[in-house]
């Protein structure tokens, strides 16, 4: 299932693309709003995999609201005015519907949404990695890291950010658990429940703290048995 939110600030046309989404079988409406605040921290504390958003709005329009998010969810565009469609997909949004709403046209980008969907969960749960580099998907376009290149992986809710010795650190869609078993255990280790870090990497190791470069990354005690047992069959004396 789809996990949606509606936002219009018409409650007319918020009831009618609720209504649609209510009737279509791989949809779960999670929320509707009819402003885009609340739907943003709604966002924030819940996994949403799509919105129908409404680009006309007080306060913050649709095409603001999409530029805050940072690979948040997928997005259609409901909108009464079709020029609106290229300010639409320069923020990637999957598709608009025009007003006023026809449930041929909303099934129709709803389909096109969930191709999308799969698609970016089977690229997800099939991340291709061997000793060398691994592939992952950042800002809609698929990237190639070296594996060796990895300083640290640092977990964020349902996304991961790949810190990079010599490049900006990368997003993902991800979950530690999935990359942590990618990776190769030899090199890698889960230092606490949001870091993992590259062994071979490390120069410095401070108060139960890894440091790199001005990052200090904690070791918590869950995982300070196991990295105690790495250091203690590396250390020379």
């Amino acid at each position: 299932m789809i996990k949606c939110i509606a936002v219009d600030d018409e409650p007319l046309a918020l009831k009618q693309i609720s209504s649609y989404i209510e009737r279509t079988p791989f949809l779960d409406l999670q929320a509707s709003f009819d402003n885009a605040m609340d739907a943003l921290q709604f966002i924030t504390e819940n996994k949403i995999d799509l919105i129908y958003l409404d680009i006309q709005m007080p306060d913050l329009n649709g095409i603001e609201m999409a530029k805050s998010l940072s690979n948040g969810p997928q997005i259609i565009f409901t909108t009464a005015y079709s020029e609106y469609a290229i300010d639409g997909f320069k923020v990637n949004a999957i598709d608009y519907i025009l007003k006023p709403l026809d449930y041929a046209s909303f099934f129709k980008a709803s389909l096109k949404a969930q191709s999308f969907l799969e698609r970016n969960t089977a690229f997800s749960e099939n991340l291709q990695a061997n000793s060398n580099h691994l592939f992952i998907k950042s800002e809609y376009k698929i990237i190639r890291i070296e594996i060796g290149d990895i300083l640290y992986i640092e977990g964020m809710r349902e996304y991961v950010r790949i810190h990079l010795a010599n490049a900006k650190p990368l997003m993902t869609l991800l979950s530690m658990k999935k990359i942590e078993e990618k990776l190769p255990s030899a090199s890698f280790m889960r230092v606490h429940r949001s870091y993992i870090v590259n062994l071979q990497k490390i120069s410095t190791i401070e108060r139960n703290r890894i440091i790199f470069n001005d990052v200090y990354i904690p070791i918590s005690d869950q995982y300070k048995e196991k990295f105690q047992s790495f250091i203690d069959n590396n250390f020379l004396i």
